[in-house]
């Protein structure tokens, strides 16, 4: 497709999330903007959860993924099974019992005022990080095969920023007003044309190499690359115990412990239509990545039959773009790429201003409807213009070719203190000197950033993802220390 087939395309795409936020929007209260006034269909959720889940970075990450690692993160989504029964068992109850809002003023009544700044600055570092990391995938692809290919003032190309700003306002201009209730209905969109995306792609792939269904499933499983556990080498990064735990609990913090992801689970009209929610996406989500690693061993066949020299990241992207596979298969892919990355960071968006709002402002504590309005409308565009600035200056900074690995590794580190805040408000009954909380959160991040480093040669093990329970480990013992008699 050329560069203005793309444009065009996309601007569709978005003039069709635009029509929905009007349709939702008419009420653009706080109450709406938070909690989408708590009636939200369960399923809507469930399948919306898909595409916010998945997002951009397992959209390509995962398929260029598995050159590398095989089906070794199938071992996590093990783990993601586990935490997410967790989630459905334990936080969910929890949450709607207390009536929250935002997930962290839990820890205002558990421990202090402290605790509870803590815990949201921790999601709002985290959130901001893992948005721009998303956005940054993302902005990538379409510098790649739109905007370097125009001309802008008679130079070639459009710059980087001009391209991020562009991605981050058109997400700003269809969330602004009613928040969590537009996206629980984009969401579900955005998820369709992700899935049909994939689907499609395996399809015709399967048609290239003359596959069968069944000589599909026999391709995959014969592959040295859909290798599944590893319990050969415990130093290995993708030894199964460590993988396996890993996510367990990333599971529980970047679902269960993330405003962003429960922000939409509590917008469902009581525990038990969240707590179903929950089940049936535990389910539908792992098999929608085994689709993905199925998908990553067909593109590295494919590539290696059609003398495509490309790996990683930009694996699917060139394929799907460049090769002979057909026009639609490079529509659906720019569709499925675009629905993956802002399912992912408009719910990011709107939980930002959410936890920001209400957590770090106090705006329902100290200000009428009128003023809330304005305050929150104020958080959105400065975390929009926030994004724009990350995302630019991630171009700079990352130089991994696979993001999702990144992702995960940044998130060990921001999300540690969470787990480890929560874990002792639910497993003791023990308080702590609220204003040294602070203090320990820091630590532990500054610890386990030092165990991450050095742990190769200190003990020949490496961590990798395993850092988070590390980390959360750090903050347990840590508030252990500085408990009240």
């Amino acid at each position: 497709m050329n560069p203005i087939s793309i444009l065009l395309l996309i601007a569709t795409y978005f003039g069709i999330l635009i029509l929905i936020s009007f349709l939702t929007g008419k009420n653009d209260s706080n109450t709406t903007f938070f909690t989408a006034n708590k009636q939200s269909p369960w399923y809507l959720v469930a399948f919306g959860m898909i595409g916010a889940t998945l997002s951009g970075v397992t959209f390509i990450s995962v398929p260029g993924w598995v050159e590398k690692s095989s089906f070794s993160y199938v071992q996590m989504m093990l783990g993601f099974i586990v935490g997410y029964l967790v989630i459905a068992r334990v936080l969910l109850p929890l949450y709607y019992q207390l009536n929250l809002t935002s997930i962290y003023t839990y820890l205002e009544g558990r421990f202090g005022k402290m605790s509870y700044k803590t815990g949201a600055t921790y999601f709002l570092i985290s959130r901001t990080i893992g948005a721009s990391f998303r956005l940054f995938l993302v902005a990538n692809v379409l510098q790649f095969i739109v905007f370097d290919k125009l001309t802008f003032f008679g130079e070639q190309g459009v710059p980087y920023w001009i391209t991020v700003t562009i991605t981050i306002l058109l997400i700003w201009l269809y969330t602004f007003r009613s928040g969590i209730k537009t996206i629980i209905w984009t969401d579900t969109l955005q998820t369709a044309f992700m899935l049909i995306s994939v689907g499609l792609t395996i399809y015709l792939i399967s048609s290239k190499l003359n596959l069968s269904l069944g000589g599909l499933v026999e391709t995959i499983s014969k592959s040295s690359q859909s290798k599944v556990f590893f319990f050969d080498d415990v130093k290995d990064g993708k030894y199964f115990i460590k993988q396996f735990l890993s996510g367990v609990f990333m599971a529980i913090v970047m679902t269960g412990l993330d405003q962003d992801m429960m922000q939409k689970n509590l917008t469902c009209k009581s525990l038990k239509d969240a707590q179903k929610n929950m089940y049936w996406f535990t389910f539908v989500i792992f098999i929608v990545n085994i689709f993905f690693l199925s998908l990553g061993v067909l593109l590295n066949k494919y590539a290696a039959l059609k003398g495509i020299e490309v790996s990683g990241d930009k694996l699917f992207t060139s394929i799907a773009t460049t090769s002979d596979l057909g026009v639609w298969v490079a529509g659906f892919f720019i569709l499925g790429l675009i629905a993956a990355a802002y399912s992912s960071a408009d719910s990011a968006l709107t939980a930002l201003t959410t936890s920001f709002s209400i957590d770090i402002l106090d705006i329902e504590k100290k200000y009428d409807e009128v003023k809330q309005k304005k305050i929150r409308q104020i958080v959105h565009v400065a975390y929009s213009v926030l994004l724009i600035l990350v995302v630019i200056a991630f171009k700079y900074a990352i130089s991994d070719p696979s993001v999702i690995s990144s992702l995960f590794k940044i998130a060990g580190f921001t999300y540690g203190p969470l787990l480890g805040l929560y874990a002792f408000g639910l497993f003791t009954k023990f308080k702590v000197r609220d204003k040294l909380v602070p203090i320990v959160a820091i630590v532990s991040v500054l610890l386990s950033i030092v165990l991450d480093k050095y742990s190769a040669d200190w003990f020949d093990f490496k961590f990798g993802f395993f850092i988070l329970i590390a980390n959360g480990l750090f903050t347990f013992m840590g508030l252990y220390l500085i408990k009240k008699k």
